[in-house]
C-alpha cells in the first residue's frame, strides 16, 4: 500500500489520524513463517533477502508465529536520521556474500516496521489501521536492527514542526479507519514532505523536447562559496508554462558559451548561462556532496543578485 502526496489534514479532524515519521530508505515486505527463515521482498518483488545479512536474526524474533510485515529498510545518519545516500551502498549487492558483509559493517541497516498484514494464519488487510497497529506493537518487534517506530495519533501540526526540527523528510498520515490495500495509492495513507528553501543562481539549463521545444526542459542551478559558483543540481519541475515561458526568454538573452561552475556538470546537452538570475528552490534535503534532492522550481528573485548570496 502507498500513500499519496498530500497537505496536513485539517486541525479539526487530525484525531482521527496516526502520524509517522517518513523515512527515505527501501520499502519491503518481510515474510516469517515461524520455522526459522526469513523472506524479504521489494517494491518490485525482487528478494532482497540476502542484501541485508544484519536482519537475518529477525527471524526467530517471533519464535513460532508466522507474519507478514511492512517496514522500511533504512541506513542511519550520525543523528539517527534516515539516509537513502548511505543506503545505496547496501542496496543491489545481494550477488557477492564478502562484500555484503563488508559493507554491512560499515554502513549497517535498520528495519523500521509500521504495518502487519498477516498474523498466525488470518489475514489483516481487513482490519482498520488502529486495529493493525495494536496488534503490531503488540508483537515487541525491537531488536539490534530493527524497531517499530512509534506512531503519534492527533497532533498533526505538532508532528509536523517536529519533523521539521529535526531535519527529518517529513510525515506519513494514517487514517485509523483505513484498510490496508495492497498494490494502490490511496489517499488514506498521506505523504508530507518537509520542504526546505534555498536561493539559487542559474547557470544553465537542458532544453526541452515534445511539447517543451523551445523552452528549457530544466535549469542547472549552483550556490556561490568562496567566489565560486558550485553545482547544486537540475531542477525539472515547479513551473507554469507562464513562468517556464519568461525564464525562456531570459535565458536566451544571458547565453554564453563557457560553463560558469567552478566544475562542469556531468549532464548531457547542457547549455550554459550567465550566472545572474537568481531562483528560489523547495527541495528535500542534500547530497552529502551537497546537492540538492527532489528540488522544484519556486519563484525567480529579481530582488537578489549572486553577490548577495556570496
Amino acid at each position: 500500500m502507498l500513500a499519496t502526496p498530500g497537505p496536513l489534514p485539517p486541525t479539526g479532524v487530525a484525531d482521527r489520524w496516526a502520524f509517522e515519521v517518513k523515512q527515505d530508505g527501501q520499502r519491503a515486505m518481510v515474510y516469517l513463517p515461524g520455522d526459522g527463515t526469513i523472506l524479504m521482498r521489494a517494491r518490485s518483488g525482487t528478494d532482497i533477502t540476502a542484501a541485508y545479512p544484519e536482519l537475518l536474526p529477525l527471524a526467530d524474533a517471533l519464535g513460532s508465529r508466522s507474519a507478514v510485515l511492512d517496514g522500511e529498510v533504512v541506513a542511519l545518519d550520525g543523528h539517527g536520521r534516515s539516509d537513502f545516500e548511505r543506503l545505496q551502498q547496501r542496496m543491489g549487492l545481494a550477488g557477492s556474500p564478502a562484500k555484503v558483509a563488508r559493507m554491512a559493517a560499515r554502513v549497517p541497516a535498520h528495519l523500521m516496521l509500521f504495518d502487519v498484514v498477516h498474523l498466525d494464519g488470518r489475514l489483516l488487510t481487513g482490519l482498520p489501521y488502529a486495529e493493525r497497529r495494536k496488534l503490531l506493537t503488540g508483537l515487541g518487534l525491537a531488536g539490534p536492527a530493527w524497531s517499530t517506530p512509534a506512531a503519534i495519533t492527533g497532533h498533526g501540526a505538532e508532528a509536523w514542526e517536529m519533523a521539521r526540527d529535526a531535519g527529518l523528510e517529513g510525515l506519513i498520515a494514517k487514517r485509523l479507519t483505513s484498510r490496508y490495500e495492497p498494490g494502490t495509492r490511496s489517499k488514506t495513507w498521506v505523504k508530507i514532505k518537509v520542504h526546505r528553501i534555498a536561493d539559487v543562481v542559474i547557470g544553465g539549463w537542458v532544453p526541452g523536447r515534445g511539447r517543451l521545444a523551445g523552452l528549457p526542459g530544466a535549469v542547472l542551478v549552483g550556490e556561490r562559496r568562496d567566489g565560486l559558483l558550485h553545482y547544486a543540481g537540475s531542477v525539472g519541475s515547479g513551473w507554469s508554462e507562464a513562468e517556464r515561458t519568461r525564464l525562456a526568454g531570459l535565458l536566451h538573452v544571458a547565453t554564453i558559451d563557457a560553463c560558469p561552475f567552478a566544475q562542469a556538470p556531468p549532464v548531457a546537452g547542457a547549455r550554459w548561462a550567465l550566472p545572474r538570475l537568481v531562483g528560489e528552490v523547495r527541495y528535500t534535503s542534500r547530497t552529502r556532496a551537497g546537492r540538492l534532492r527532489h528540488p522544484s522550481w519556486h519563484r525567480l528573485r529579481p530582488d537578489l543578485t549572486p553577490d548577495d548570496l556570496a
